[in-house]
């Protein structure tokens, strides 16, 4: 559930969004705004929901504490959403 979180959810996450970011500054500066904005998101929105789903299997196998399971899923729906609606 560690690397499912950390690794996936907000290491990648990160990175897949500042990328899909600096994309969409490069094309709103050429003027292609709608552009920039549709793919970004096509880009950062699949790669969110692949590693919220994934956090939130993985945290309903964990065999440790559910309260680090259920925080894990919280923090993974918070951290995304806040991604994907950038």
């Amino acid at each position: 559930m560690r690397i499912a979180f950390w690794r996936w959810a907000v290491a990648g996450g990160l990175v897949v969004n500042l990328a899909t970011m600096i994309l969409l500054l490069v094309l709103v500066m050429q003027g292609q705004a709608l552009a920039g904005f549709l793919v970004s998101h096509a880009l950062a929105l699949p790669y969110n929901i692949l590693a919220g789903v994934g956090v939130w299997r993985s945290a309903a196998r964990h065999a440790g504490s559910r309260g680090w399971a259920d925080a894990a899923k919280a923090g993974a729906v918070i951290w995304l959403s806040a991604l994907s609606l950038v």
